[in-house]
């Protein structure tokens, strides 16, 4: 039986220690890489194309959630945290398994069970930027948006996001006079965004309101918002009807 290939993921030492021991212990597998951060495992996964990637929650730079935005292709995942509220959201969101710490190399083995069964009938691929938003709780709100763009990680503040605008299964995301591409649907991350500062304009369009200079008539029956740049954007009567609840009749 080849190996399963395993990157271990998670910012404390004893914590990658343990669960190293664990998976030679069960058989199996061998782990090609360990990382103390966010950034070591995007490369180390780019580079190395793991069959699984045990994932904790919880780290500093980037959290788990964000490192698996950024992976370029398709990777078996095991969520590893202290924290159960995520749970749930996990397992909704097609991730293998979740191990909460403390667990036990019985525990462990389950789970590697579950990876075989699982690479030998894989499910169908989703992006990873959906598998990442489906695993956050609902009421966890962005901060800010990570965007892969070759080597490069670009991290945008959602304040400095001013709009969003959906191409096919992408989104483009416009801050500070760049653009970025990523593989998301806008509806996705709708769902992400603080309702009260992102308003979904156009079934291709979330603005920040804090970017809207102005509303203007652009036919008859239809709108445009005129950003403070400049920039104007579609506006369909619901989307019209969502500024006038948010920002008055006046709109």
């Amino acid at each position: 039986m080849t190996p399963i290939r395993a990157v271990l993921v998670d910012d404390e030492e004893l914590a990658r220690q343990l669960l190293r021991e664990y998976i030679e212990e069960s058989g199996g597998a061998e782990v090609v890489a360990e990382c103390a951060n966010g950034f070591e495992a995007v490369k180390a996964i780019a580079e190395l194309k793991p069959d699984l990637v045990f994932l904790d929650v919880q780290m500093p730079k980037l959290d788990g959630f964000e490192v698996l935005e950024l992976l370029d292709a398709p990777v078996a995942v095991i969520f590893v945290t202290a924290y159960d509220q995520y749970a749930m959201r996990a397992f909704d969101a097609n991730a293998v398994d979740y191990l909460l710490k403390p667990f036990s190399a019985d525990r462990l083995h389950k789970a590697l069970e579950k990876v075989r069964r699982r690479l030998g009938n894989p499910p169908p691929a989703i992006a990873a930027a959906e598998l990442s938003a489906a695993a956050r709780p609902p009421e966890q709100k962005l901060e800010r948006v990570v965007v892969k763009d070759g080597t490069k990680v670009h991290i945008i503040p959602i304040d400095r996001l001013d709009y969003v605008e959906a191409q096919d299964d992408y989104i483009a995301l416009h801050s500070e006079k760049k653009n970025y591409l990523k593989q998301q649907t806008i509806s996705s991350i709708e769902a992400q965004l603080d309702a009260k500062k992102f308003v979904r304009i156009h079934r291709s369009y979330i603005v920040n309101l804090e970017r809207i200079a102005r509303i203007e008539p652009y036919t008859r029956d239809s709108r445009v918002a005129v950003l403070n740049d400049g920039t104007q954007l579609p506006v369909s009567r619901s989307g019209h009807a969502k500024l006038k609840t948010l920002l008055g009749e006046t709109v």
